[in-house]
């Protein structure tokens, strides 16, 4: 099994910044990527971006592209998501996810709130 334990969520102001990191432990031979996913209420689910572990290969939703920015550090299996400008609508429960190969498994996190508010 894959255990993944997230931080950094909280209450920012507009504009404000945040870095949710999340470490994975337990089975974690095989992980393709890592990436973040966010769930506000009455709203599904959405992709907010992803990392690849071999190439570091990224990708971002388009709301928050040249504001979020995703690394990872293989070495403490850990992925990290530096929020800067943050606007109201990134108000969500962000949840932490690895893809595991050979058959594609998703790994979720507990999830860490994120709430932006003057």
């Amino acid at each position: 099994q894959v255990q993944l334990v997230e931080s950094g969520g909280g209450l920012v102001q507009p504009g404000g910044s945040l870095r949710l990191s999340c470490a994975a432990s337990g089975s974690i031979s095989r992980i393709y990527a890592m990436g973040w996913y966010r769930q506000a209420p009455g709203k599904q689910r959405e992709l907010v971006a992803t990392i690849t572990t071999t190439d570091g290969s990224a990708n971002y939703a388009d709301s928050v592209k040249g504001r979020f920015t995703i690394s990872r550090d293989n070495a403490k299996s850990t992925v990290y998501l530096q929020m800067n400008s943050l606007k109201l609508e990134d108000t969500a429960v962000y949840y932490c996810n690895v893809k595991q190969l050979p058959l594609w498994v998703d790994h979720w996190g507990q999830g860490t709130q994120v709430t932006v508010s003057s």
